[in-house]
């Protein structure tokens, strides 16, 4: 049997978060913030076969950009193995990653609740949409790979986080927004671990400031603003980023960075697509990405 899912990318601009160490309930651990889903993303097939002579019980696969790690592929797994009889199961898992991975787009959150998708489909364990964004949330907070990607992309769109936690738990606002092209270039990743351990101090006053402000206006150029402002308080901006939001600016086009990678990114109208990426291949070092927003969330493709 057979199943396939896709989960779409996950940029933030800005978070507050909510982490308690005391707490042992990882499903309400997360962040508030601001952020958008695109068309680019992760899509997961999983193949179920009788195990035979197999030590593991699992073959977990990455075709496009490549991940050095599967602990979170494994933790989804694990969660699922919890919910029936599966021992004689052989699981061939196989991620087709079409971002690039570090960068700030989330793909560990999309490989886990894209992973969650599928395997709930051909396990036909049947839980409800919110038990399966939890799944893959808890598996992020575990695995410390990010806190509010999962709910994010669980939803799709360009979207304000209200309250932090996995699906159920977390709520979105969605903001509509027509007829924009969602513009990146990647330069070079950075460890979200790492990030979330150096900057977190600095981060939380100002990531919630930001999303009452966002709620007030609900436009993507203030967005873009207010993401600028974020990644230059928390001292994230490169050199690199520097020179090219200042030829952006220079030019009027609104950009923003995303969290967490030397990633820059434009969310403009369609007809100023070409302008931008004019700019944006002056850096033939960058992975050039150019997508729309991806407004549907998280979904099974077929099984």
């Amino acid at each position: 049997m057979k199943a396939i899912a896709f989960c779409p990318a996950h940029i933030t601009g800005f978070f507050k978060a909510h982490m308690d160490e005391n707490k042992i309930d990882s499903e309400k651990f997360g962040s508030m913030g601001a952020g958008f889903s695109i068309k680019e993303g992760v899509t997961t097939k999983v193949i179920i076969s009788p195990k035979t002579n197999q030590i593991s019980n699992c073959k977990i696969s990455t075709k496009g950009f490549q991940s050095d790690k599967t602990d979170v592929s494994e933790f989804v797994l694990n969660e699922f193995l919890k919910l029936g009889d599966f021992d004689d199961v052989f699981f061939d898992i196989e991620h087709d990653i079409s971002i690039p991975v570090g960068y700030g787009l989330g793909s560990s959150g999309a490989v886990a609740l894209s992973l969650s998708y599928a395997l709930d489909q051909v396990l036909n364990t049947k839980l409800d949409n919110d038990k399966i964004g939890k799944i893959a949330h808890i598996a992020e907070v575990n695995c410390k790979t990010g806190l509010g990607d999962v709910l994010a992309s669980f939803h799709g769109g360009f979207e304000i986080r209200l309250k932090p936690g996995a699906p159920g738990i977390g709520e979105v606002q969605k903001i509509g927004v027509e007829n924009i092209s969602i513009i990146m270039i990647c330069f070079s990743p950075i460890s979200t671990n790492q990030f979330l351990q150096e900057k977190l101090s600095k981060i939380n006053g100002l990531g919630g400031k930001m999303v009452n402000k966002l709620l007030e206006s609900k436009d993507y150029n203030n967005f873009q603003d207010m993401s600028l402002e974020f990644a230059k308080y928390v001292d994230v901006m490169t050199p690199r980023m520097e020179k090219l939001i200042e030829e952006l600016t220079l030019n009027g086009i609104k950009c923003g960075v995303a969290l967490f990678g030397e990633t820059v990114f434009s969310m403009v109208p369609k007809e100023h697509e070409s302008k931008v990426l004019k700019i944006f291949k002056k850096y033939p070092e960058g992975k050039i990405i150019t997508s729309q927003l991806d407004v549907q969330g998280a979904r099974v493709l077929t099984n």
